[in-house]
């Protein structure tokens, strides 16, 4: 069995120093047991810790890293731009070259605005569709995931058209008071929250693929059907496209689905790996934010130049390779790889997959919402990727938690993988 003796010691010092010894909740190995490694390099799709294990990566630092780790072209980008200056907080014009790129890959963008965080991008597209409307309530999705603003944190109700509850200590009531959560994919609850709140909704903000309860995908019109119900009673939709952005495909999902939204929120990927945010859509709607109008949004590392440096780079790369058409192709082969082993081993397996997005859930009834994820064998979970983890293949710690591909994936890592799945899925 490999050493972790380092990575044991090194989360027993961060232990007194951090709270539960690490900086987001997943990365502890609560939801699996054990306890985390600590990752010394990466580069291309691989990770080592610093007991030298070599691991294939399939989180990808959650979506970012696309091109795979340590991208030289993105390398270079970084430092090129670090010897100007590392921040300004004055304009700079990579700023203006990332806003033109992204206006003209995502077709809905007019305009758009650079911050600092997936969570933060969620939070300012949600304050300025309440100032674009002037009403207060938004419909999110059980399941779906937009950052740890008081707001959005926020479970359901008893019932299905009830206010969300806080979802977190530390959140007051209040500040859930105008959420309403629902299930996913079900059009008759949303009918019925408009029917309920007519006059009310500012919008509905949703993960066009949610991917922070494992991964599942809309039904055949169902993005199709939230567009119309919010033109037709004034609301804004906003996709939350941190994770799906210029991931399944260069204008995100919903190029891939053909829907337009009025605002949508952007991460990971544009950052390159490095912290960024960003929201855009209608230019009318986004004139509403200072300095223009009178919603307001700002951030002191908003633009940081060595982010826009990272993300146009990884941007530029994405269009020059043809990388949409080579990551559905490895997400094919893995996909195809994964299922024909466990219906091998006779272990009952729901594989969801969009482009190199993924996520494998241990239950025998299809997955369409948070319900239907719940249902799955969490234990099960826990020895698949325990067994995985020990031949050299990392999968997110959490049984809710989507895979990522990344153009640095290669065949061999591919057959690995599978090799792996094999393995362990025979002794579970």
């Amino acid at each position: 069995m490999n050493s972790h003796a380092k990575s044991e010691q090194l989360f027993s010092e961060a232990l007194n120093y951090i709270p539960g010894g690490v900086n987001s909740p997943v990365r502890a190995f609560r939801a699996v047991g054990g306890k985390p490694f600590f990752v010394e390099r990466a580069r291309g799709a691989h990770v080592w810790d610093v007991d030298g294990n070599d691991y294939v990566d399939y989180v990808g630092t959650w979506g970012p890293a696309i091109l795979g780790h340590a991208n030289p072209v993105i390398v270079r980008a970084i430092q090129k731009a670090a010897e100007h200056g590392t921040s300004f907080g004055i304009p700079n014009p990579l700023e203006v070259k990332m806003a033109k790129l992204i206006c003209s890959l995502v077709p809905s963008v007019q305009k758009v605005r650079m911050c600092n965080s997936g969570t933060e991008a969620t939070m300012s597209a949600i304050r300025l569709a309440r100032g674009a409307t002037k009403r207060d309530k938004i419909i999110k999705f059980d399941g779906c995931y937009h950052g740890h603003a008081d707001s959005l944190l926020v479970k359901a109700g008893s019932g299905a058209l009830t206010f969300g509850n806080p979802d977190s200590a530390g959140v007051p009531a209040a500040f859930t008071q105008h959420t309403i959560v629902l299930p996913f994919n079900d059009t008759d609850s949303v009918k019925a929250a408009f029917d309920q709140n007519h006059g009310q909704i500012a919008g509905i903000i949703v993960e066009p693929v949610p991917g922070n309860a494992g991964l599942y995908l809309p039904k055949g019109g169902y993005m199709e059907f939230l567009r119309e119900i919010t033109k037709g009673n004034g609301a804004l939709l906003i996709f939350d496209e941190v994770m799906t952005g210029f991931r399944l495909s260069k204008g995100g999902a919903q190029l891939r689905f053909g829907i337009t939204p009025d605002l949508s929120c952007f991460g990971k990927v544009i950052g390159g790996g490095l912290p960024v945010g960003a929201f855009g859509g209608r230019a009318d709607i986004m004139d509403l934010l200072a300095p223009l109008g009178p919603v307001y949004q700002a951030g002191t590392l908003s633009g940081n130049p060595l982010a826009m440096a990272a993300g146009i780079a990884a941007l530029e790369q994405l269009l020059e390779v043809n990388a949409f058409e080579q990551l559905e192709n490895l997400g094919a082969t893995l996909e195809a790889g994964l299922r024909a082993t466990a219906k091998a081993a006779g272990v009952p397996v729901q594989f969801n997959r969009c482009g190199s997005m993924f996520c494998g859930y241990f239950t025998s009834e299809p997955v369409h919402n948070l319900a239907d994820a719940m249902k799955s064998d969490r234990e099960r979970f826990k020895k698949y990727f325990h067994g995985l983890l020990a031949s050299g293949v990392y999968i997110a710690p959490s049984q809710f938690e989507a895979g990522f591909l990344s153009t640095a994936h290669t065949e061999a890592d591919i057959e690995l993988t599978i090799s792996a799945a094999q393995k362990v899925l025979r002794t579970l």
